[in-house]
């Protein structure tokens, strides 16, 4: 995690988003959404395609009427105000500078528009270029520079106007993995220099938990979770939350033991009990699922001295990633489990990885599973 999934001890409500909705004939391609985002918040909306994220960032803009709902900011309701009355700037994916400009002439195109002062102009330029270090490259055409680079420029134009809210639209999608890997913190560093609230859309979930301090995760218009990287990963509240984000194993299963401070789930993929040393509120014979995610599933050659939470079965794939590798088993049930393992866990005991078709065994400690009710 990075310094963005930290506490607000006082997040100070900045944007709210009350009830907005928008159709497209008899399909609701945002449904009714309430949320709140704070002032100076890096806020990412994720999905996959078709999910609503992209229709409610060019409703913030002003570029899709809402069909119904408010858009509050700061106090002022902007939901009827025109693009260009709004304190909001929005940089796309493609960068959209002007290729016969300069880098400097890019940066200062909002600002002659407003008509603001010839000096106070170049002060801003200079002021932004330093911003994202990009001074000596001022009287450079957008075909002389990186994808990097011109992603710097995009931002830098976006952020010349002071704008209150900022919307990043797949702000590193044009760029390699790599690139993205090197530019995410530096991104997230320049705005928090700056203090300015933004809200991006993502279809990348590494982007997201990276870059920033919220998440709303949408499905078919409607927000399916909303919490900090931590929160959404490690206590996601539906299925379709804990397989979006990242990898995970789920197991059906029904209560088969209630206790407050213990509780057993029968599932027919495992040999014996899930644990869980707590209680759920919930009563024997009740229907739910268990998310384990892969790091939290322990692989051992030999059979664990535990009653409860493991399973024998065979390495039928191994994905090796340098630093960790994960392994796909297949239990007796037929059910396919995964394992991430570091691989120094093996040569620091001087120990062979497990390979194809060897039986290992599969466990986890009863404080790492997570019930989902839905």
């Amino acid at each position: 995690m990075t310094q963005n999934d930290k506490n607000n001890e006082n997040p100070i409500p900045y944007l709210q988003i009350q009830g907005i909705a928008k159709r497209f004939d008899d399909n609701y391609a945002v449904d009714h959404i309430d949320l709140t985002i704070n002032k100076n918040e890096i806020f990412a909306l994720l999905g996959s395609s078709g999910s609503g994220k992209s229709t409610l960032l060019r409703m913030l803009a002003g570029m899709e009427a809402p069909t119904s709902g408010k858009i509050i900011l700061d106090g002022q309701d902007i939901t009827k105000l025109a693009p260009y009355d709004r304190p909001i700037n929005m940089m796309f994916q493609s960068y959209a500078l002007f290729p016969h400009m300069t880098v400097e002439q890019n940066i200062a195109f909002g600002l002659i528009q407003d008509k603001l002062p010839k000096d106070e102009i170049k002060a801003r330029v200079e002021e932004m270029l330093k911003l994202v270090q990009m001074t000596k490259y001022a009287t450079r055409k957008p075909h002389q520079l990186s994808g990097g680079q011109q992603q710097r420029i995009a931002l830098a134009r976006s952020l010349a106007k002071r704008p209150k809210v900022l919307l990043l639209d797949e702000p590193l999608g044009a760029l390699d993995k790599k690139l993205r890997q090197q530019t995410q913190l530096e991104l997230v560093n320049t705005l928090e220099k700056v203090g300015v609230t933004c809200i991006m859309v993502t279809h990348d979930q590494e982007e997201a938990m990276t870059m920033s301090t919220r998440i709303a995760i949408m499905s078919e218009g409607q927000l399916m979770q909303v919490g900090t990287p931590t929160e959404i990963y490690d206590f996601p509240n539906s299925r379709f939350t804990a397989e979006f984000i990242g990898e995970t194993n789920i197991f059906n299963g029904t209560i088969a033991v209630d206790e407050r401070d213990r509780v057993e789930i029968a599932c027919p993929d495992l040999p014996v009990h899930i644990l869980l040393k707590h209680g759920i509120s919930g009563h024997e014979g009740q229907e739910l699922w268990i998310n384990i995610r892969p790091e939290d599933v322990r692989l051992d050659k030999e059979k664990p001295d535990q009653e409860y939470n493991c399973a024998k079965g065979i390495v039928k794939e191994i994905a090796y990633l340098g630093s960790f590798a994960i392994y796909h088993v297949k239990l007796e049930s037929g059910k396919m489990v995964k394992s991430t393992v570091p691989s120094s866990r093996w040569y620091l005991n001087d120990e062979a990885p497990p390979t194809w078709e060897e039986t290992v065994y599969i466990s986890w400690r009863s404080n790492l599973p997570v019930v989902l009710t839905r």
